[in-house]
């Protein structure tokens, strides 16, 4: 018997010894543990190799087999994954807690005013039944409507502190109380993934909105960065504090007078002259709050301010709580008076806006405040050797430096030039423009020169426009002008006037530099390729490099301001690099079905520098009146051009000529990818002199059966207006292309046609037939083009063609039909169908 349990315990030993051999239980002392983590340190994944050089290398390891070694740093690998892995989960568990906090304080806040609306509802019930009460309760209306102070109340700190407490008081009212009619914004859906909660609100006097969420930053962090409103808003021009005191509690009052650019040249800047305070709560929330003050002297001298119009800040700022485990929770409230009656009657709902006045400063700060924070925390890598902050400068500078241009201040050395007889473009000279940043002296340019125009689009959503000035520049920009700005700025014998001729081939190249983390705001480096003409250079490049900056391309952020901002720059260009910009600036106007500001007839784009005057008065300018919704934007263009003294006059003639072909291309542009536009769904005419599209869809269809024996698109849809949808949606390439001029010139394509080919409705009217084709596809439609005009079709062997944008284009057949006007039985153009295409 104990033999047995003797061969029992030897072989349970035996089977510990090969559990232990294969690597599956090892017990490793303390000191090949830390042998082990120095080597994971350096390499978490060390090959086979490197893991039997550590086995020599550490005599303490000798005991140990390879394998038992790589199971360890799998095992290792697999224990940091969790721990990451759980330290992500428990960030994610804080903010979801934060979040859940802010939602439930929210909600209470929103039962609060649904009980206080339904007070209210009943008071004004009982006020309508009761014949004695001729009017409604005061009580009705909001704290928004404060008075307004005036500095004989505040010629002492006791004075000015009592306005800082009483602003304060209505700050928080509005932030986490009921003093304002907070209704959620548009498209801004609170959620575990959201940026936060947003609300605006349009019954209290002036516009507001709100916002609130969670920041992984500290308190006092936040409120740095919140004061200094110039480095995030890009509608400030400048802040200036004239007076800080401590208030006595801790906190800080201060008197500040803030500039703000007009966006658009249509109406005058405006400015503020605020009192600041900042302070901290007994549950030890940060808060800094701001309201206008007024009255007789009220902030700086007129004489400092001739181009602005005072606006009015009620009781606004910024409530930072901080969280449990690090981070805050922020509340943000603008609520401003625009003194809207100062500019043209058709502009007011630019600054009557709430959700304007949230996307441009409320949504700004929070997006800003995340950006740094996600920078700090180094989750964000942008490449090409570009620092965040670099790149944030170059936004800044470019923004800057449009307002500027579009503002032209007469403080900054601008002046405007005598018209030419016309009022579209204006044209605003500065001689005393510094363009000398650090290293890069530009003292032989005698200034710079703007000229700029402001127009109001109808239906043309900004995002979709700005999308497209961005990805086809070609349709509007002039290349040799881009590189007349471009050798300007440069001290070389390039310099115009005697800049080298050079030939631009039409295309960009895209490089991408940054981008916010909600990709609302991209900043990118483009490259125009272009090679010179001359024969003593002709290899050498005469590429052109230009900073760009695009934001608002969201087609659902309601509010936003769609942007395109340039500047030329040398291929290397430095942090200190001058920016001269130039660009549009597409801003949404609110409107209401049936609103007397939509009397735009459809399908028009006015110049209002021509047409509007400012005052109350009704605009004449707009036309009759429509009944139909319209959606209406307007559309700002300044272009910067330097110059030397004695080119002065000749720079301001091209510029204007330059401005206005530009105003042209974007009008036509405009028409085409409006819906009431050039779209086939409404069947317009495509050209002068040519039928309405669904005319022109019936006679390709027709001809296309009478000549071929089968049908182009299915038999049920040949009747009525959906035989132009499903033509325009074929998924073939189909294009007609005119014979009445010496060159074929195309008419018409269809979706397919148009990506093929790479342009839009209006710029093919520019494309002849020549252009597409290489010399085997002309060779094949020539020798086919007698069978086409005896037999009236033709089917063309596959090949190469080419698109606008210079790309291959292979297809597999192209059949061509001759398509008659049924009505007058004559040849109206010849039809296209490239099969089976794709881009090489």
């Amino acid at each position: 018997m104990a033999m047995v349990a003797q061969q029992h315990r030897e072989s349970s030993s035996g089977s510990i010894n090969k559990h232990l051999d294969s690597g599956k239980y090892v017990r490793y002392t303390a000191e090949q543990v830390e042998a082990l983590e120095r080597v994971y340190s350096e390499c978490p994944k060390p090959s086979s190799l490197r893991r039997q050089q550590l086995i020599r290398e550490c005599p303490i390891l000798s005991n140990i087999e390879p394998k038992q070694i790589k199971v360890w740093f799998q095992n290792r690998r697999c224990r940091e994954k969790q721990r990451k892995e759980s330290t992500r989960l428990h960030g994610v568990n804080k903010k979801l807690s934060a979040m859940n906090k802010l939602l439930m304080e929210e909600n209470d806040r929103l039962q609060k005013q649904v009980s206080q609306l339904v007070c209210e509802n009943g008071y004004m019930r009982h006020q309508l039944q009761s014949a004695s009460a001729a009017t409604t309760d005061a009580s009705c209306e909001s704290a928004a409507t404060t008075p307004r102070h005036a500095l004989k109340d505040a010629n002492n700190p006791a004075g000015l502190l009592s306005i800082a407490e009483e602003t304060l008081a209505e700050f928080l009212s509005k932030a986490t109380g009921t003093a304002v009619d907070w209704v959620q914004m548009p498209g801004m859906k609170p959620g575990p993934d959201s940026v936060g909660i947003f609300a605006i609100s349009q019954s209290c006097g002036g516009v507001a909105a709100r916002a609130c969420s969670l920041v992984s930053l500290e308190p006092t962090k936040i409120a740095e960065i919140l004061k200094d409103r110039s480095s995030w808003l890009r509608d400030c021009r400048s802040l200036e504090v004239f007076t800080m005191f401590p208030a006595g509690n801790g906190g800080t009052i201060e008197l500040v007078y803030t500039q703000t650019y007009a966006p658009t040249t249509l109406a005058p800047a405006r400015d503020f002259w605020t009192l600041r305070y900042t302070t901290t709560l007994e549950n030890g929330s940060l808060v800094v709050c701001e309201r206008s003050l007024s009255g007789t002297g009220a902030g700086p001298s007129a004489a400092a301010a001739t181009q602005f119009v005072r606006a009015e800040m009620l009781p606004s700022g910024y409530l930072i709580r901080p969280c449990e485990g690090g981070g805050s929770i922020i509340h943000i409230v603008d609520h401003l008076n625009l003194k809207a009656w100062s500019v043209p009657e058709v502009l007011r709902p630019l600054y009557e806006s709430p959700n304007i006045i949230a996307q441009k400063m409320t949504i700004a700060a929070l997006r800003y405040i995340r950006q740094i924070a996600q920078e700090t925390s180094g989750e964000i890598v942008y490449g090409l050797g570009r620092q965040p902050a670099v790149l944030r400068t170059f936004s800044q500078r470019l923004s800057r430096g449009f307002n500027d241009a579009i503002n032209s201040f007469n403080d900054d050395g601008w002046s405007l030039l005598n018209s030419d007889g016309a009022e579209d473009v204006v044209v605003a000279i500065n001689s005393s423009k510094n363009l000398s940043t650090g290293s890069n002296s530009l003292s032989f340019i005698g200034g710079v020169l703007c000229a700029k125009a402001s127009m109001l689009l109808q239906n043309v959503p900004p995002a979709v426009l700005v999308r497209f000035l961005r990805e086809h520049r070609s349709e509007w920009a002039d290349f040799n002008v881009d590189a007349f700005s471009a050798t300007s700025l440069k001290a070389s014998s390039y310099a115009y006037p005697g800049m080298r001729p050079t030939r631009f081939t039409g295309g960009q190249i895209i490089m991408p530099l940054g981008h916010t983390i909600e990709h609302e705001e991209m900043l990118e480096v483009i490259r125009l390729e272009g090679h010179s003409l001359g024969q003593e250079d002709a290899f050498i490049s005469r590429d052109i490099h230009l900073l760009q900056m695009c934001s608002g391309v969201d087609e659902n952020a309601v509010g936003a301001c769609s942007e395109l901002v340039f500047a030329p720059i040398d291929e290397m260009f430095p942090d200190d690099a001058p920016l001269v910009p130039s660009g549009f600036r597409i801003i949404p106007l609110d409107s209401k079905p049936g609103d007397s500001q939509d009397t735009l007839t459809a399908q028009r784009t006015l110049d209002l520098t021509s047409s509007l005057e400012v005052g109350p008065e009704t605009n004449h300018g707009v036309g009759n009146a429509s009944s139909s919704y319209s959606a209406r934007s307007v559309l700002t263009i300044a272009f910067q051009f330097p110059f030397e003294s004695n080119l002065q006059d000749n720079v301001a003639a091209m510029a204007r000529q330059y401005v206005r072909s530009v105003i042209s291309s974007v009008q036509r542009v405009a028409m085409a990818i409006s819906p009431s536009g050039l779209s086939p769904t409404l069947g317009p005419k495509l050209s002068p002199g040519s039928p309405e599209a669904l005319t022109l869809a019936h006679w390709i269809c027709q001809s296309y059966s009478f000549h071929v024996g089968t049908e182009l698109v299915r038999a049920d849809a040949i009747e009525g207006e959906s035989i132009l949808k499903t033509l325009w949606h074929h998924q073939d390439a189909i294009l007609c292309c005119s014979l009445k001029q010496a060159l074929p010139v195309f008419i018409f394509a269809n979706q397919a046609g148009l990506d093929m080919l790479e342009t839009t409705l209006v710029a093919l009217q520019d494309i002849t037939l020549d252009k597409i084709f290489d010399d085997a596809g002309r060779k094949a439609l020539f020798s086919e083009f007698a069978k086409i005009m005896q037999l009236g079709f033709a089917y063309l062997p596959g090949g190469i063609c080419m698109s606008t944008m210079g790309r291959h284009i292979s297809y597999e057949q192209a059949i061509v039909w001759k398509v008659f006007a049924a009505e007058e039985n004559t040849l109206h153009c010849l039809a296209f169908s490239f099969v089976n295409w794709s881009f090489v």
